[in-house]
């Protein structure tokens, strides 16, 4: 693949990533194992409040093509076929669940040095297709999306963006909800390895008036132990510790407060994956 600009979806990505990855309310499990042939078996177990779920996802790699299949405790099986360079600088997934019939979708991504674009389709009667188009260099880049539905002939939606990246810094601006909410985020690095940064993101939704101002970051206390924080300006204060307890085997501890009313009861999470 090319080392152009990215896809649309990783504009302001990285900062995105800083303030939600990882942060959860719910008590979660995950176990990994993986095989010299190329398969790798995920199972996933979840708890929120009294409901649990649970999922196991198979994952097969050869050469070019990854098949991954997800089977969960609701019956559903959700299969996604991943093939490289079918043409040449291609991606082309396919995607369909059973027993939702209509759940297929086919998409195509193109990679250049200057370029990239993706088209989506879905598989039904009705297809809504989706489609995005990026330009410009790793270092800065300009983007926008839309989705259109072929039964009422609408543009389901619409966004703009644009990204400027440095070794050590990220910022971006991007228009969406067919232009009625805005989001600056900015994203700075403070070590070799990216595992301590400081993060700032600013939303204002325009049909309401709203305003949400989110500051976090993260600090590596040391090779093994990353933690995290978040706070908005509605109060929302959210901390996390990961911790790597064996190799490629982490657990990590969430929570969330809403510091502008104490007297309810805060929200915590516990994550252990393990990926021998």
């Amino acid at each position: 693949m090319s080392k152009g600009p990215g896809l649309f979806s990783d504009i302001g990505k990285k900062a995105k990533d800083l303030l939600t990855k990882d942060y959860n309310s719910d008590q979660k499990f995950i176990v990994s194992t993986y095989s010299d042939a190329g398969v790798a078996l995920t199972s996933t177990a979840v708890k929120k409040g009294g409901l649990s779920t649970g999922d196991i996802v198979t994952q097969y790699k050869y050469k070019n093509t990854v098949v991954d299949v997800k089977v969960d405790t609701e019956s559903n099986i959700a299969t996604t076929f991943t093939i490289n360079e079918i043409v040449p600088s291609t991606k082309t997934i396919a995607s369909f669940k059973v027993p939702d019939y209509n759940s297929g979708k086919l998409e195509v991504q193109y990679f250049h040095d200057h370029a990239t674009f993706t088209t989506a389709v879905a598989l039904n009667q009705s297809p809504a297709i989706d489609f995005s188009a990026t330009i410009g260099t790793p270092t800065i880049a300009f983007g926008a999306e839309g989705g259109y539905d072929t039964t009422s002939g609408n543009f389901t939606k619409y966004t703009a963006g644009i990204s400027v990246n440095k070794p050590d810094q990220s910022a971006s601006i991007i228009l969406g909800d067919k232009g009625d909410s805005i989001r600056a985020s900015y994203v700075h690095f403070l070590d070799v390895l990216k595992r301590t940064a400081a993060v700032g993101e600013i939303t204002r939704k325009f049909s309401t008036n709203e305003n949400t101002f989110t500051v976090g970051g993260s600090y590596a206390i040391d090779l093994l132990t990353v933690v995290k924080a978040k706070l908005n300006n509605h109060g929302k204060l959210g901390a996390l510790l990961q911790h790597e307890v064996i190799p490629k085997s982490l657990l990590t501890i969430s929570g969330e407060i809403d510091t502008k009313a104490l007297d309810k009861n805060p929200r915590f999470g516990v994550a252990i994956a393990l990926k021998p």
